[in-house]
């Protein structure tokens, strides 16, 4: 039940977070600079009341998945240091001798409470409104772009991530007590994650027998972390990895299997728009979105820059029917388009068509035709024996056929206007300034742990998105704020 009347807390020692908790700290600034209270509006449909037991503020239950970004903790190790960590404690809005939430909560609150939400959108709309509130957000200029994050499982099956992780803290306890190995029970002789999983917890029986070696912070690290996959792997009954992740490409001999994030940012490096997606989908369909997600969102565009993947010709004329100055380099097959009544898609990373079935081709050649008039073609190969198993070969694939090919027209004088306009100082001078969002891109992954999904499946990557996109923003809002 959610409480119509939360109760302020009272303390006598409240006057600690004054004494120890520095003005410019970031968690401090954001209480004071946010007031979260809409969080409770979008959320108050998934609680009754007047039945039932009174429920965490699901305020305070958002604030602890946004710390769970902000240090890239384990749901555990969170709820460990929120009971000691005073900056934590205040920003939840708890006395310091306050109890905090057991891990269990704040998985329950992920899958139950923020289920059917575009927490996505709404926080992204929160930030950029708070960027013009306080006049740090006045450019129009857009940059778009997309990055890729692993699932979790990456390309393990859910029995190897077990394994990996297990390892891991096998190698920890080594280094402090070698020992303990002879302790230890034997390893499944088999590939079944029944009997993985069986192994491991026996191993954390072991291992949490030790009083000694439980304590050790790096130790413990790693058993939170191993737990909560093995939670995760029982609570999803995903025993095949990760159903939403798919295949995408970042160069012709480098795939990865997971998710994307197409993002667009202000030249001031605030993200003002992003959509999730699996990792197959191809950068160029999102440019519109990301305009027009941006402009509800409060900001005015004129200018967007982007890489080859958005030269596509409905970028090219949607962005002229807008007048929109479209920074994006001319691709010869982007640009082209894919041919009509085919669902082949270009992979501008790996320079590559991709087929329906996610197939990537393995060579390419240049047609060239007799008839000067007519455009040549680029032809591509896809491994045929991949095609003769093809679910999907009917219509695509003809029975007993050598070689499977798509071939598309190469049109290098359709687009005069752009190819003029590339050429200009000013789409030089604009272009320069894309490095920003690759700067953004390095941020989310590797401060935030984004080069990895830390649950299964498209929703839990949602999640994972809206609060890593809130917790950057906000840390660039704060920043730009304080320069003024």
């Amino acid at each position: 039940m959610l409480e119509r009347q939360p109760s302020l807390p009272l303390s006598a020692h409240s006057e600690l977070y004054e004494l120890l908790i520095p003005k410019d700290n970031f968690l401090r600034q954001m209480k004071e600079l946010v007031d979260f209270s809409f969080i409770e509006e979008e959320l108050k449909e998934k609680y009754c009341l007047d039945n039932g037991r009174n429920a965490e503020p699901p305020v305070r239950m958002f604030k602890y998945l946004l710390l769970k970004q902000i240090y890239d903790l384990s749901d555990a190790d969170l709820v460990e240091r929120a009971k000691f960590d005073l900056s934590f404690k205040y920003f939840l809005e708890l006395v310091p001798e306050a109890s905090v939430i057991h891990s269990s909560s704040l998985t329950k609150f992920r899958r139950l409470r923020l289920v059917d939400k575009d927490l996505m959108g709404t926080l992204v709309e929160k930030t950029v409104a708070l960027a013009l509130e306080h006049e740090v957000l006045a450019s129009n200029t857009l940059i778009v772009d997309a990055t890729h994050t692993s699932a979790r499982f990456h390309s393990k099956t859910a029995t190897e991530f077990v394994q990996e992780k297990s390892k891991l803290l096998r190698k920890t306890v080594y280094q402090h007590q070698e020992s303990i190995k002879e302790r230890f029970p034997s390893k499944p002789t088999t590939n079944s994650l029944e009997e993985e999983i069986t192994y491991t917890n026996a191993l954390l029986d072991v291992i949490e027998q030790d009083d000694y070696l439980k304590k050790l912070p790096a130790i413990k690290e790693k058993i939170n972390v191993v737990k909560e996959v093995i939670d995760d792997i029982h609570e999803e009954a995903n025993y095949g990895g990760d159903p939403d992740a798919r295949k995408g490409y970042k160069a012709a001999d480098y795939s990865f299997l997971g998710y994307k994030t197409h993002i667009a940012i202000s030249d001031e490096r605030i993200i003002t728009a992003a959509v999730v997606t699996s990792g197959e989908k191809s950068d160029t369909k999102y440019l519109k979105e990301l305009v027009e997600s941006s402009e509800k969102n409060g900001m005015t565009v004129k200018v967007v820059l982007g890489d080859t993947a958005y030269s596509s010709r409905s970028n090219i004329q949607y962005t002229k029917e807008k007048d929109i100055r479209l920074v994006s380099k001319l691709h010869p097959v982007i640009t082209n388009g894919q041919r009509k009544g085919t669902e082949f898609e270009f992979n501008k990373d790996a320079d590559m068509y991709v087929c329906p079935a996610g197939h990537l081709a393995t060579k390419k050649s240049i047609k060239k035709r007799q008839d000067s008039s007519r455009n040549a073609q680029l032809k591509y190969y896809f491994d045929v024996e991949k095609c003769r198993a093809c679910p999907l070969r009917e219509g695509c694939y003809k029975e007993g056929a050598k070689t499977k090919t798509y071939s598309v027209a190469i049109k290098s004088t359709e687009h005069t206007d752009q190819e003029a306009f590339q050429e200009t100082d000013e789409f030089k001078r604009l272009a320069k300034e894309r490095y920003k969002i690759e700067a953004k891109n390095s941020e989310i992954k590797h401060r935030h742990g984004y080069e990895r999904a830390n649950s299964s499946g498209l929703f839990g990557m949602k999640i994972q998105g809206a609060a890593t996109i809130f917790v950057t923003n906000m840390k660039r809002i704060i920043k730009l704020m304080n320069e003024k």
